[in-house]
């Protein structure tokens, strides 16, 4: 599946300031839809490094006119981008079925009992720190175990607050609190995450990580993520979330096509 990405926001990394009015924001959300996009994920307030936070009421502002309006106007689910269990509720009152963490709820029980109450979809992110100090000398000993570790752990929380094990969805983070290294790592350890049992979402599309291994600027990072996409997929990711949607849709169903004939 992709996840299509929809920042209302004035600042996120890779499209700033172009979803923040509402008519724009639901034109591209129905583009999306259109390419192929099975999930559209909705976000007011930009996770990238040192992005300052934004309020409770001000990421309302930004993300309900758009769920509200858009949820009448598609056939597949709505994702709300959110580490506030207040904006969550107000979006899925508003129409959104999954809450998608960056911070999985590590220092805020109340999401967890939130995800219980409503019975909605819940992605569960790793980051080590916040966004304002993720990438100040992220350190590990063993990043895929650390992560892997960080999901079981949380996977029991989340059950013993009442969410069922089949909400729970884990994305292992890149660019969160990781080098390059740690990127690549985990990338190249996808499949230590299957004994979970538990789907795997990916966020790649457009991450600074590219430029650091490859030196190519934001507009030019398609064919990178595109590359680490259909990797992805190979290992076992159900859930690619991706700006580039018909490109990425085009991708992961060539790569499914050859995994097909391999069995």
């Amino acid at each position: 599946m992709v996840m299509g990405i929809l920042n209302v926001t004035p600042d996120s990394f890779a499209d700033g300031g172009q979803f923040l009015d509402p008519d724009a924001a639901i034109r591209y959300a129905l583009k999306m839809a259109a390419e192929g996009a099975e999930i559209i994920d909705v976000g007011g307030e930009s996770t990238r490094p040192f992005a300052p936070a934004v309020t409770e009421a001000e990421e309302c502002r930004r993300v309900l006119p758009v769920i509200e309006r858009l949820v009448p106007q598609v056939k597949i689910p709505i994702s709300i981008d959110t580490q506030k269990p207040a904006v969550a509720r107000a979006a899925l009152a508003a129409g959104a079925s999954i809450v998608n963490d960056i911070a999985a709820s590590r220092a805020d029980p109340v999401m967890d009992r939130l995800v219980a109450e409503t019975g909605a979809g819940y992605v569960a992110m790793h980051m080590q720190g916040t966004p304002q100090t993720m990438q100040i000398h992220p350190t590990y000993q063993d990043v895929v175990a650390e992560v892997g570790g960080f999901f079981a752990d949380r996977l029991d929380r989340l059950q013993e607050a009442g969410v069922n094990a089949d909400q729970v969805v884990f994305d292992v983070g890149i660019g969160f609190g990781k080098t390059l290294e740690h990127n690549l790592r985990l990338l190249a350890g996808l499949k230590c995450f299957k004994n979970l049992q538990r789907p795997l979402l990916l966020g790649v599309s457009r991450k600074s990580f590219i430029n650091r291994l490859l030196g190519v600027d934001l507009p030019d990072r398609l064919p990178a993520s595109l590359a680490c996409a259909g990797w992805a997929v190979a290992q076992g990711v159900q859930i690619l979330r991706a700006h580039d949607v018909a490109a990425t849709v085009q991708a992961l169903r060539m790569t499914e096509a050859i995994i097909a004939r391999t069995q």
